[in-house]
């Protein structure tokens, strides 16, 4: 069993089945390098209605990956985590990358807060130098503001890893306390933010209401495909459509599929949690997996099981689930207007 395709899905027919929109997908929120890996993306993506990605892809690889996406690709700026030093990755190193970056076009600058983040310092959450509004991070906000860049954030992680993963509290703040830095640098930094993952908690939509209606500068992604699925399916269908209609030109669309040419060499791996695939057959489906279940949950009323392997669920309960197992798939049906300013409108506005 695969872990992008667990049902044996044909991911290029299933995509012909899908409306044909008048207007191309804009996904706001990727990681795509490699050459070889980006070529079979590109596939995956118009096969999928994916006119324009916005990528954080390494400075080192901006020009090979647009070289092979021409102007159906944009840049988003971040560290450079291959750095031994993640202190200075996030600070002094960042500061010196963005010129770089907004030389590439880059119009975002991303922000990386998962919590893990502060298992690079020894420090308590409360005085960690990784948290958004330390110092350092907010000089780089700075630099990036007056280079003309907007923010994206990721802030949060799933509730099932704060059962699990950081269930330290004093390393890694609780789940509410990572909302309270994000809002303090929401009003420090009155630009747009876009925050990702449906703002690190679509498990809690009231939680993301309150964040948009105190800050009139915040917008929220929908990516990291096996969480989005995963938790909005939990929801009644009715409620996240209420959700996305009420905040129509707030929300972004995005996949966070994450490319590399390791997809193509590494041994097949038993879990998601590797992404990593043996030949080009299995990175399309790993690619286009994710665009066949985001447009699945947003555009049709499907309810069946996720073709995507969520390990999540084997963390939680491992008696229960394998690491192979999914969740079920609960498509929503969004209005059309509210997909078209969900997959094209707000961005164009936002973005271009």
């Amino acid at each position: 069993m695969k872990p992008a395709n667990r049902l044996s899905l044909n991911y290029q027919t299933l995509a012909r089945e899908f409306r044909r929109l008048e207007y191309p997908i804009i996904d706001v929120h990727s990681h795509i390098q490699g050459q070889e890996a980006t070529a079979i993306y590109s596939r995956a993506a118009e096969e999928h209605g994916i006119g324009l990605t916005y990528s954080m892809t390494p400075l080192k690889d901006v020009p090979t990956v647009k070289r092979v996406l021409g102007d159906r690709i944009e840049f988003i700026s971040i560290p450079d985590f291959s750095s031994k030093d993640r202190r200075s990755a996030v600070g002094e190193g960042y500061k010196r990358q963005l010129p770089e970056f907004r030389k590439h076009g880059a119009k975002v600058a991303k922000f990386w807060n998962a919590p893990r983040i502060y298992e690079a310092s020894d420090d308590p959450f409360v005085t960690s130098p990784f948290r958004l509004n330390a110092p350092e991070r907010l000089e780089c906000m700075k630099v990036a503001q007056d280079l003309g860049m907007i923010f994206m954030a990721h802030v949060g992680d799933p509730d099932t890893w704060f059962q699990t993963k950081y269930q330290d509290a004093n390393k890694y703040g609780t789940k509410s306390d990572q909302y309270e830095v994000f809002e303090e640098v929401l009003d420090t930094f009155t630009i747009p933010w876009i925050a990702a993952h449906m703002g690190g908690s679509p498990e809690d939509l009231q939680r993301l209401s309150g964040l948009l209606e105190r800050h009139s500068n915040l917008y929220l992604d929908c990516s990291a495909t096996k969480w989005i699925v995963r938790e909005l399916s939990k929801h009644r269908p009715e409620q996240v459509r209420a959700f996305f209609t009420r905040w129509k030109g707030r929300l972004l669309f995005g996949s966070d599929i994450v490319t590399s040419d390791a997809h193509l060499t590494a041994n097949s791996s038993t879990t998601e949690m590797d992404a990593k695939s043996s030949s080009a057959e299995d990175a399309y489906d790993l690619y286009a997996s994710r665009y066949w279940a985001l447009r699945t949950l947003l555009e049709t009323d499907y309810e069946g099981p996720s073709p995507i392997a969520d390990p999540d669920l084997h963390l939680v309960d491992p008696h229960s689930f394998t690491p192979l197992d999914a969740p079920i798939l609960r498509g929503c049906a969004l209005p059309d207007d509210v997909l078209r300013a969900l997959y094209r409108d707000t961005a164009q506005t936002l973005l271009r």
